[in-house]
């Protein structure tokens, strides 16, 4: 389980909960002044999920008018990118330099260094923050400063790719470990880099390492789509994105497996997560381990062994007994 922070407005009276949500939006993302026609009983709620320096933070919360000052910059500027995923509602933003709506399905790019005003209206607004300091960013600040307001789709490209991660790591966080927090923050802060590139359009100005870390990122969300497939080998990935099989493995030296490693890994999880499932307790463990790519039940059996400990068959068993 990942380190988690849940607050309900619902949780205090309600002549507290408006001020309340004040200062604990100023805690997770900047000091703010915010200003909304339902703070006799303003009902919002929020989880915080650590991911080492990075924070994902899914809310729901009643309309509302966020607004950063020069004076509260000067007070206190933590230094980070703000990237919303809206969900639900609408909004509309005043910086400086531009004027902006949003609409479902645009992200929203923003920093803690920037005034502004915001107005988010809807009933509720659904949101996924993405908080990631400035220092994490591969990016000189000033060229980030021109895309800061500027929505960018989430429903194709780059900006999919970040809008599917955040929804999955959100919807449910019981699978992962406290040790996967620094790994999910380096994937959302390579893929928050990857769409301020794109909305830059200066991609080919991007450090090596941030080209590597891109080609990285593309290749396991491939890896993830085709894990039924059985024909899914190095090989096969290495020529499905042109490059060698050498560099591939090279692309995974930061990992702790192989490629080949990894996409066992991969498999085995998926098939220990479905043996588990009390709704698939009549599913054949064969089936099981013929759609996550294994060809033969004895290789699946011996992986799982070497992987868990026990036999899928017994751990199924124990596991459907608890």
């Amino acid at each position: 389980m990942l380190d988690e922070m849940m607050f309900r407005t619902e949780e205090v009276a309600a002549a507290d909960r408006f001020g309340l949500w004040v200062e604990r939006m100023g805690r997770t993302h900047a000091p703010m002044e915010l200003c909304s026609d339902h703070t006799e009983d303003y009902r919002a709620t929020l989880r915080v999920l650590g991911l080492g320096p990075v924070a994902v933070w899914p809310a729901n919360f009643q309309p509302v008018v966020f607004r950063r000052t020069r004076k509260l910059i000067r007070q206190s500027d933590p230094e980070t990118y703000h990237l919303s995923l809206l969900l639900d509602g609408t909004g509309a933003g005043v910086w400086k330099h531009r004027e902006t709506s949003y609409r479902p399905l645009d992200l929203h790019i923003n920093s803690s260094s920037v005034d502004y005003e915001i107005h988010s209206t809807g009933n509720p607004v659904r949101t996924v923050g993405v908080e990631i300091p400035h220092a994490l960013v591969p990016l000189p600040h000033d060229k980030v400063r021109r895309i800061i307001a500027r929505p960018v789709s989430a429903r194709e490209g780059v900006g999919a790719l970040l809008s599917g991660f955040l929804t999955q790591l959100t919807a449910d966080t019981s699978a992962y470990r406290p040790a996967d927090a620094y790994r999910l923050g380096r994937v959302a802060s390579d893929l928050v880099t990857m769409v301020f590139a794109h909305a830059l359009e200066e991609e080919k100005g991007l450090p090596p390492e941030t080209h590597r870390r891109s080609l990285a990122l593309r290749i396991q969300a491939f890896i993830r789509a085709r894990l039924h497939d059985p024909g899914l080998t190095p090989s096969s990935i290495a020529a499905a994105h042109h490059i060698s099989v050498s560099y591939l493995h090279r692309l995974f030296r930061d990992e702790e497996d192989t490629v080949a490693d990894w996409i066992r890994r991969l498999r085995l999880e998926a098939a220990h997560g479905e043996l588990t499932d009390p709704t698939l307790g009549t599913t054949p463990i064969h089936a099981i381990a013929s759609r996550w790519g294994f060809r033969r039940a004895s290789d699946f059996s011996r992986a799982y062994r070497a992987a868990y400990g026990t036999t899928p068959k017994d751990h199924r068993h124990r596991a459907l007994a608890e």
